[in-house]
């Protein structure tokens, strides 16, 4: 994995401003392995997969109220940067899957989110490729997501999506959830996780806050699994690639908070898998259809 340099000092003019947000290097014992609402210590955790997605249309306003409607605290959701500097959700890194970008844009293509301003964005419709009922859907930006989430009382695991496309957006993501509260945590993980495939920038989010909790979305080799547990206190595989032994060496390995690493595992939609992949001793699970999960393993 390639060395990251020393930040600059504009990174380190962010991490004095994050230390106002509580955010500067852990102290004490504060465990990182909370149990969020919604779990036991027994049972994963499980997570709304960009939404309750399954049921709404992804990534949006919408999907955040079908977890709540489920009863499911915790959702995850995947965070781009426009043109013009705006935070907003969206999981592909072009536009025309999920909107009417092609329609209101014709000549556009090929629609790559960081090609379009916030404001042409908010011009799209997120919701009727998925039906009717959510026609006019917009596309969140990070801020109205976070503040919905609010008031459902839940909690986030946010995704960078493609963090090399978006220098800086680490620090921009920090930022932002400190001036909205959502970083204010008496333990680490209590209410937001950062995680992303991208290792350099978990690596990124865990030397600019040190106190925030971090994930790294793959399945290092078993001998790389300290290195990468050094910036991540979760590795979380696709559940296609666990094993009970694989969990276990991940779990052997203490994150950077001092707490054995954690595994959330994804994409798990029906209960027959969820029970399977909750026996391999996995601490979450991602699904979108949470509910059909918790059910599963609630039986």
């Amino acid at each position: 994995m390639p060395y990251l340099p020393t930040p600059t000092w504009a990174g380190w003019l962010l991490g004095v401003t994050l230390a106002t947000f509580g955010l500067g290097p852990a102290t004490g014992t504060a465990s990182a392995g909370v149990v969020p609402a919604g779990g036991t210590a027994e049972a994963p955790v499980v997570v709304a997969h960009r939404g309750a997605s399954g049921y709404a249309p992804e990534n949006t306003l919408a999907a955040a109220d079908a977890a709540a409607d489920v009863d499911i605290t915790w959702v995850e959701t995947d965070v781009q940067r426009t043109a013009d500097g705006e935070l907003v959700l969206m999981h592909d890194t072009t536009l025309e899957r999920t909107t009417d970008a092609e329609e209101v844009f014709p000549g556009r293509a090929p629609w790559n989110v960081g090609d379009f301003s916030a404001e042409e964005i908010a011009r799209l419709d997120a919701g009727s490729w998925f039906g009717d009922a959510f026609a006019g859907e917009p596309v969140p930006t990070l801020a109205d997501f976070v503040e919905r989430m609010e008031t459902h009382d839940q909690r986030l695991l946010l995704e960078i999506k493609a963090p090399e496309l978006y220098p800086g957006i680490e620090g921009e993501i920090l930022a932002e959830l400190g001036t909205l509260g959502w970083l204010d945590e008496r333990l680490p993980g209590e209410r937001v996780v950062v995680q992303s495939f991208g290792a350099e920038s978990v690596r990124t989010v865990h030397e600019l806050a040190p106190r925030v909790k971090t994930g790294f979305l793959g399945t290092p080799a078993v001998a790389d699994i300290p290195e990468y547990a050094a910036f991540a206190d979760q590795i979380n595989p696709r559940y296609g690639d666990l094993t009970a032994d694989y969990v276990a060496a991940l779990q052997a390995v203490d994150g950077p908070k001092g707490e054995p690493v954690e595994v959330h595992t994804w994409t798990v939609n029906d209960g027959p898998t969820a029970v399977r992949v909750a026996g391999l001793g996995v601490d979450g699970v991602i699904s979108n259809y949470p509910d059909v999960v918790r059910d599963a393993l609630a039986g």
